[in-house]
């Protein structure tokens, strides 16, 4: 378990287990909405990301999808600390990784849409690096995806109530 929050503190939450994978997203969308060169998103379930204070505002953004997503930000301080996409909605979320207290326990697994990384930006060797998307059942380890497969039910229920 660790805990996150924002910069001013009103919005604090703890995400109960690791998460399902670690994305640094690299796509055009990530980079002008962090204002940096990539987004780095702890995938995890909603219910086990638990708010201890305060509550996000949830501003609706558009997407490369054309879905568009859902960023929770502090009322205040105005700080993303997770956002929501249309394939899964409020099931799942994508935790900024920097908004943890200690962002360096969580490295990024997979580098996405490297098709449009920043030139400057020199990925390690070992890294799994893909020019867009993958296949999640090549890339996940099996206990990731026994958990998503296990999520998957109410995934397609809320998308049937939409």
């Amino acid at each position: 378990m660790t805990e996150g929050g924002c910069d001013c503190g009103a919005v604090r939450y703890r995400v109960e287990s690791a998460p399902l994978i670690v994305h640094a997203c690299h796509c055009r969308w990530c980079q002008r909405e962090t204002g940096s060169a990539f987004a780095l998103n702890a995938m995890i379930e909603a219910e086990r990301v638990v708010l201890l204070a305060g509550e996000p505002e949830l501003v609706r953004t558009p997407s490369a999808s054309g879905r568009g997503q859902m960023i929770a930000r502090c009322a205040i301080c105005r700080i993303a600390v997770w956002s929501s996409y249309a394939g899964a909605g409020p099931l799942l979320r994508f935790v900024r990784v920097g908004t943890l207290d200690d962002p360096d326990a969580l490295r990024p697994d997979v580098h996405i849409f490297t098709a449009s990384k920043q030139p400057w930006v020199m990925l390690p060797e070992n890294a799994q690096v893909f020019r867009e998307y993958y296949r999640r059942e090549e890339v996940w380890s099996p206990d990731a995806l026994a958990r998503y497969a296990a999520l998957r039910p109410a995934i397609t229920a809320w998308k049937a109530a939409q």
